[in-house]
C-alpha cells in the first residue's frame, strides 16, 4: 500500500499501539542510526519505542564518533566504507534473537535491510529515508516479512537516488508492506537534534511505527 496523504483514515493495523499489559507480546527491535551517528535523536526516538514496551537494541556502527555536518557526515561514512558499515551491522545482530524486527535511518537502511532480507527469523523491517532494491541483498523480500518505508515526497536524496523507485517496487513485490510518502523535501526529518527536523511528520511516522510494531507477533 502506498499512502500519500499523511492525514488519511487509518486501517486497523495501523492503529496505535496499545498501552503493554501481560497479554501483549512486545516486538524486539534493532535500531541502526543514520549517517551523523548515534545522536541523541536517535536514542530519543528508541526510547519512544521502549516506553511502548518493546525492547530496542541501538548499536553504534561508528564506534563512538559523532557529526553534526552533513557533509563531514557523508565523507566519514564513505572514509570508513558502506560494506564495513553493513558488516557492523551484521556483527550487532550476532547473540541477538533471530525473531527482530530490523530499523534503519538512511545510512542505517543498509544493514537493516540486509538482515532483514538474510537472517533467519526476521519480524519484520521498518526503512526510513531510504530503501535499497530488495536484488542487493538475494533477489527476493522473504516471505512473511512485513515492511514499512517511510520518506518525504520531495526529499532529493530518497526520490533522485533511487530510493523512492525502490520502495514502489518492494510494495509491489512483498506481500505485506507499506510506502507512506511525507509532504516536504527534508531527508532527516524525524531527528529533533537536526535541522531538517519536521515535528508534525515525525509524530506521524512514530505513530504508524508504533502501530506496525503492535502487529508484529
Amino acid at each position: 500500500m502506498i499512502v500519500g496523504a499523511p492525514g488519511h483514515t487509518r486501517s486497523p493495523a495501523e492503529a496505535v499501539a496499545a498501552p503493554p499489559d501481560e497479554g501483549n507480546e512486545m516486538a524486539e527491535v534493532l535500531l541502526f542510526h543514520h549517517v551523523h551517528g548515534l545522536t541523541a535523536g536517535v536514542l530519543e526516538f528508541a526510547e519512544e519505542l521502549r516506553r511502548a514496551g518493546h525492547t530496542v537494541h541501538v548499536p553504534d556502527l561508528y564506534e563512538g564518533r559523532v557529526f553534526d555536518d552533513f557533509e563531514e557526515s557523508v565523507a566519514h561514512a564513505q572514509k570508513v566504507g558502506f560494506d564495513v558499515l553493513t558488516e557492523r551491522g551484521r556483527a550487532a545482530a550476532e547473540g541477538l534473537p533471530g525473531e527482530l524486527v530490523y530499523a534503519g535511518f538512511s545510512l542505517g537502511v543498509l544493514p537493516a535491510q540486509s538482515l532483514a532480507q538474510t537472517r533467519p527469523g526476521a519480524k519484520g523491517a521498518l526503512l526510513f529515508h531510504a530503501c535499497v532494491p530488495v536484488s542487493e541483498f538475494g533477489g527476493v523480500w522473504p516471505e512473511g516479512v512485513p515492511v514499512q518505508v517511510h520518506g518525504m515526497d520531495a526529499d532529493e536524496l530518497f526520490v533522485e537516488e533511487g530510493d523512492l523507485d525502490a520502495a514502489r517496487a518492494l510494495v509491489a513485490e512483498a506481500e505485506d508492506a507499506e510506502l507512506f510518502l511525507y509532504p516536504g523535501d527534508r531527508h532527516l526529518f524525524a531527528d529533533p537534534g537536526l535541522p531538517t527536523y519536521d515535528a508534525e511528520a515525525t509524530a506521524l511516522l512514530t505513530e504508524r511505527v508504533l502501530g506496525f510494531l503492535a502487529g508484529i507477533r
